[in-house]
C-alpha cells in the first residue's frame, strides 16, 4: 500500500483522546512514534475513539466484500489468525484445507478434473492477485511458443472491455502487457464479443471476459466469445485463449444460473479467477485462481523451496500471508455446502427485486443493471437538471448509507449511476428501509431551487445570465457533463492519497 498522508490546515501534529487521558495525560505524536509505551488500555481507548469515525460495514453497499459471518467461524479465524499460511511444512493441514477448496471450486466450475485427480489452483489474497498469476500464465506461455517459432515476442497484449477492474490495468502496467479496451456504448455497458475479437491479432495472450461487471453487476457473453475466437483461430492458426474474471459472479452463476455456459465447459476458457471474500461469503482477503489443465501453468513459474522443511511449491506474488482466510473458506463451504450458497444467493436476488421495485416505483430513476447478473442495483437519475447522483449519494449518507456514484468509462462516459450491492447481510427490511430512505432524499431534493447560473427562461428557449445577456439553453446532457467534471475536481481536491 502506498499512500502520500497531508495535514489540513485546522490541526496539528498531536493526537488528543479524551477517555484515554485517564491513562496518558500528554498528548501523542500523529506521525512519529511515541517515545515512550502507554497502558494497553489506553492504546485500545485511543484507536477505538478514532474508529467511531469509520462508516458501518454493514450500510456500506458500496463493497462485494463480505461484511458478516457466523460467529462459530470469527472463532476459527482468531484460532489461526497466528498460523503462516506458507509454512507448509509446518501447517500441513491448512494446506490440505486450502488444496480441497481449490478442487471444490475446480468442481464446480466443471473443470476436466477426475475423481482421482488433483486440480490445478492456488489460494490468493484477493482476485488481484489471482489476475496478477493468470496473466503471468499467458504471457509466459505464449512467449515460449512465440520464441520456439522464431517470432518476436516483446508486444504482447490483451484484449477486455473498458469496464475491466483496475487490477487488470496494474497487470498492464506492472507486467509491460498492452492493454486493449473495447470501449462501451450507452446501453451497453459490457464487452462486445464482436468487437473483442476484431481487436484480436497474433501478439494477443489472451481475450478477458467478466462474469459481473463491477459497474452493472451484468455477465459478458462468454459462450458467444468462444465461437467467435474458435472460428478466429481456426482461421488465422492462433490458439488464442479466454480467460474469465468470475471475482464476483463465480460463486452466484453455479447456483442460481446452472445452465448458463460460462466456465470450463467452454475449451478456449483456460483460467478462471474468482473472490472468496465476496460472494465466496469470506472476509476480505481470500481469492483464487483455477487453470484448467496443469499444461496451462508453465512449469517455470512455480518455485520451490525447501528452507521452511521439505520441499515447497509455491505460486504467488507475496509470500507469507495469514492461514485464517482459507480456513474460513473452508468452513463456509463445509458448513453450506451447494444448498446453504445457492439458498443464500437466492435470497440476495429477491431482496435485489425489492429495492429495484422501490426503485422504479419512484419514476424518477432509470435502471441500467440487469436481472441477470450479480445481485445489485445500479440506476441513475431521468432528470438531472434540479440535482444529481452525485446530489443523493451524500444526502443518503446522514441515514448510514454509503452508496457509490460513478460514471462509465468510455465511450459512455456521461452517463453517471448510484449503485446498490446486495450481499448476504442486506436484509428484505433494509432494502424496504433504504427505498423508503431515497423517497424521503427525492422529496427533499424536488422541494429545492432548480441549480443554474441564469435567473429566467424567455419563451425562445434562450435564457439570460447574471449579467442580463441572453445565452443558448443547455441539454440534458450538457448540464449533465459540467456536473459530472464538477464533481471530479472536487473529489480530486479532497484525495489525500492512493492505495
Amino acid at each position: 500500500m502506498v499512500i502520500t498522508t497531508t495535514i489540513a490546515a485546522d490541526s496539528n501534529e498531536l493526537l488528543h483522546s479524551t477517555f484515554a487521558s485517564r491513562y496518558v495525560r500528554t498528548p501523542v505524536p500523529r506521525f512519529k512514534m511515541p517515545e515512550r509505551s502507554m497502558p494497553k488500555e489506553a492504546a485500545y481507548q485511543m484507536i477505538n475513539d478514532e474508529l467511531m469515525l469509520d462508516g458501518n460495514p454493514r450500510l456500506n453497499l458500496a463493497s462485494f466484500v463480505t461484511t458478516w459471518m457466523e460467529p462459530e467461524c470469527n472463532d476459527l479465524i482468531m484460532t489461526s489468525i497466528n498460523k503462516n499460511y506458507v509454512d507448509m511444512d509446518e501447517y500441513p493441514v491448512t494446506t490440505e484445507l486450502q488444496n480441497r477448496c481449490v478442487n471444490m471450486i475446480a468442481h464446480l466450475f466443471h473443470a476436466p478434473v477426475g475423481d482421482d485427480e488433483t486440480a490445478i489452483g492456488v489460494g490468493t489474497v484477493g482476485s488481484s492477485e489471482a489476475i496478477m498469476l493468470a496473466g503471468l500464465a499467458f504471457k509466459r506461455k505464449w512467449q515460449n511458443k512465440r520464441k520456439a517459432e522464431g517470432k518476436t515476442y516483446d508486444k504482447p497484449n490483451i484484449v477486455t472491455g473498458a469496464n475491466v477492474q483496475v487490477c487488470w490495468e496494474k497487470f498492464a502496467r506492472y507486467f509491460e502487457v498492452e492493454l486493449k479496451e473495447v470501449k462501451l456504448t450507452e446501453g451497453y455497458y459490457v464487452m462486445d464479443p464482436v468487437k473483442a475479437v476484431e481487436m484480436v491479432d497474433e501478439n494477443t495472450i489472451c481475450v478477458a471476459a467478466i462474469l459481473g461487471s463491477t459497474l452493472t453487476g451484468e455477465f459478458e457473453d462468454v459462450k458467444l466469445l468462444n465461437e467467435l475466437l474458435t472460428k478466429k483461430n481456426e482461421e488465422t492458426g492462433w490458439d488464442t485463449p479466454i480467460h474469465v474474471d468470475a471475482a464476483s459472479g463465480g460463486f452466484i452463476a453455479p447456483f442460481v444460473y446452472p445452465d448458463l455456459v460460462w466456465d470450463f465447459r467452454l475449451p478456449l476458457v483456460k483460467s478462471i479467477n474468482v473472490s472468496g471474500h465476496k460472494y465466496g461469503l469470506v472476509y476480505a482477503g481470500v481469492g483464487w485462481v483455477i487453470w484448467r489443465t496443469e499444461e496451462d501453468l508453465p512449469e517455470e513459474l512455480i518455485f520451490h523451496i525447501n528452507y521452511l522443511g521439505s520441499d515447497q511449491p509455491t505460486f504467488t506474488l507475496n509470500f507469507s500471508k495469514g492461514s485464517s482466510q482459507i480456513i474460513a473458506q473452508y468452513y463456509q463451504f463445509l458448513r453450506l455446502g451447494f444448498e446453504g450458497y445457492k439458498r443464500i444467493i437466492e435470497n440476495c436476488m429477491d431482496n435485489t427485486r425489492v429495492l429495484k421495485e422501490g426503485l422504479e416505483k419512484t419514476g424518477r430513476f432509470g435502471i441500467v443493471s440487469k436481472d441477470v447478473g450479480v445481485p445489485l442495483v445500479a440506476f441513475s437519475l431521468k432528470d438531472s437538471s434540479k440535482y444529481t447522483v452525485f446530489d443523493m449519494s451524500e444526502s443518503l449518507r446522514r441515514f448510514g448509507w454509503i452508496i457509490p456514484t460513478y460514471t462509465m468509462p468510455a465511450d459512455a462516459k456521461h452517463i453517471a449511476v448510484l449503485r446498490v450491492v446486495v450481499r448476504e447481510d442486506f436484509s428484505r427490511s433494509l432494502a424496504e428501509r433504504l427505498s423508503s430512505n431515497i423517497e424521503q432524499v427525492l422529496e427533499e431534493m424536488e422541494s429545492l431551487p432548480i441549480r443554474t447560473s441564469t435567473k429566467s427562461a424567455t419563451v425562445s428557449g434562450e435564457l439570460e445570465n447574471a449579467e442580463g445577456k441572453k445565452v443558448d439553453k443547455k441539454t440534458e446532457r450538457e448540464i449533465q457533463e459540467e456536473i459530472i467534471q464538477y464533481w471530479r475536481r472536487l473529489v480530486d481536491g479532497k484525495r489525500i492519497g492512493v492505495c
